[in-house]
C-alpha cells in the first residue's frame, strides 16, 4: 500500500480509512471466516461476513494513491524506489514470521513448504504456480500488477489519457463477462486475464477518478472524472450485479469523503495508528491470527476472549514490524538512493 500525501503532510483522513479496511478484513477472518474453515465448538457473540470487501476499499484507495504519485513524480526510478521501499522489507519480514510461526503452532492444510516461501519474495510467485505462505498475498499481486500498468502510462508520457487505457480495459471486463455468460468461452488466457487484472480495474479506476476530481478543478479533468467512474460503477453493475455496483459507489464515497478532509473523526489519533500500521497488520494476520485461534480453542479459551487476544497479539505485531523494519527500512533504501543520486 502506498502513503498518500497531500503537500508535504499525508492525507490522514485516507491513511485511517485504510486501516479500517484492514480492521474489517482482519475481524472477517477471525469470526466468519475462521469459524467455516475450522468450525470451532464454539463461535463470537460478532461476525463480520463483510468485512472481506475492505480489500475493495484497498484497491481505491490504491487508485486514489499511485495515480497521486505519479503525477508528482519527476523520475521513474523515484517511483520504483518509492514503492519497492514501501511494500517488500515489511512484507519479506512478514512471509519469514508467518512461515517460522504456523510451522511451530501449526495450521492444517495451509501449511507450505520451505522452498514455496522463497518462491514468495518476489510476491508475483502464484503466476508461477508457487502458493502463498499467507493467503492474503494474493491481493499484493493484483496490486503489483496496477502498478506495472500505471508506471507503463507514466513512462510513455500518456498519464493525461488514463481514461482511455482504462475506457477500453472496462470494456474488455465486459466483453469477457458476456464471453463467458453468452458463449461460454473465455476471451482471454487465464494468465493473462490475470495479468491484466481485468476483474479488479473497475475499483482502481474509481480511486483514479476520485484523485482528478479532487485535484483538478478544470472542467475537462472533471469531465473525464466522472465518465471513468460511471463507467466504473456501471461495469461492476453488469459484471457482478446491481448490488456491487452500489458498493462500489459507498465506498468511492466514503474515499472521496476522506480525501476532501470531510471525515475529521478520522484524525483521531488511535484512528491514525491503525492506519500506520495497516500493510503489516494485512501481512501478518491470517494465518498467524489462525494458528493462535486453534491453540486458544483447544486450551478451552472462551471464543469471544480468543478473538480479542489473537487480535491484540494482531495488532502488537503489525507495530512491531512497522517501527522495527517498515519505517526504518523505508527511510534508509530512500535516503541510499537520493545519497546516489546526489540529491539532498
Amino acid at each position: 500500500m502506498a502513503e498518500p500525501k497531500q503537500g508535504a503532510g499525508r492525507l490522514l483522513e485516507v491513511d485511517a480509512l485504510r486501516g479500517l479496511a484492514a480492521m474489517a478484513v482482519v475481524l472477517f477472518h477471525y469470526t466468519t471466516h475462521f469459524a467455516t474453515l475450522y468450525a470451532p465448538a464454539t463461535r463470537p457473540a460478532l461476525s463480520l461476513p463483510v468485512g472481506h470487501f475492505g480489500v475493495n476499499l484497498f484497491f481505491i484507495i490504491s487508485g486514489f494513491v499511485i495515480f497521486m504519485t505519479l503525477e508528482r513524480t519527476r523520475e521513474p526510478m523515484d517511483f520504483v524506489v518509492s514503492r519497492f521501499s514501501r511494500l517488500f522489507p515489511a512484507y519479506w519480514l512478514a512471509v519469514l514470521l508467518t512461515f517460522t510461526i504456523t510451522h511451530a503452532l501449526g495450521l492444517p492444510q495451509k501449511l507450505v513448504s520451505a522452498q514455496a516461501a522463497l518462491g514468495n519474495v518476489v510476491m508475483i510467485h502464484n503466476l508461477f504456480g508457487v502458493p502463498h505462505v499467507d493467503g492474503v498475498y494474493w491481493t499484493l499481486e493484483v496490486e503489483l500488477m496496477f502498478y506495472a500498468g500505471m508506471f507503463t502510462l507514466y513512462r510513455l508520457r500518456r498519464l493525461d489519457q488514463v481514461h482511455l487505457a482504462l475506457g477500453a480495459m472496462l470494456a474488455l471486463r465486459i466483453a469477457y463477462h458476456l464471453g463467458q455468460r453468452l458463449w461460454g468461452v473465455d476471451l482471454l488466457p487465464w494468465t493473462l486475464y490475470r495479468i491484466l487484472i481485468v476483474q479488479f480495474l473497475p475499483w482502481f479506476t474509481l480511486g483514479i477518478a476520485t484523485y482528478l476530481w479532487l485535484q483538478h478543478a478544470d472542467r475537462t479533468h472533471r469531465r473525464r472524472a466522472a465518465g471513468m467512474a460511471v463507467a466504473a460503477l456501471l461495469t461492476l453493475a453488469l459484471t457482478e450485479g446491481l448490488g456491487m455496483g452500489l458498493l462500489a459507489l459507498a465506498l468511492a464515497g466514503a474515499v472521496f469523503a476522506a480525501a476532501s478532509g470531510a471525515l475529521g473523526v478520522l484524525r483521531l489519533r488511535p484512528l491514525v495508528w491503525l492506519g500506520a500500521i495497516s500493510y503489516p497488520l494485512y501481512l501478518v494476520h491470517e494465518n498467524i491470527g489462525w494458528s493462535v485461534l486453534l491453540r486458544l480453542h483447544a486450551a478451552g479459551i472462551e471464543a469471544n476472549l480468543a478473538v480479542l487476544l489473537t487480535l491484540a497479539l494482531a495488532l502488537a505485531l503489525a507495530h512491531a514490524v512497522h517501527v522495527s523494519v517498515e519505517m526504518p527500512a523505508m527511510r534508509w533504501l530512500r535516503q541510499r538512493y537520493r545519497q546516489r543520486r546526489g540529491k539532498p
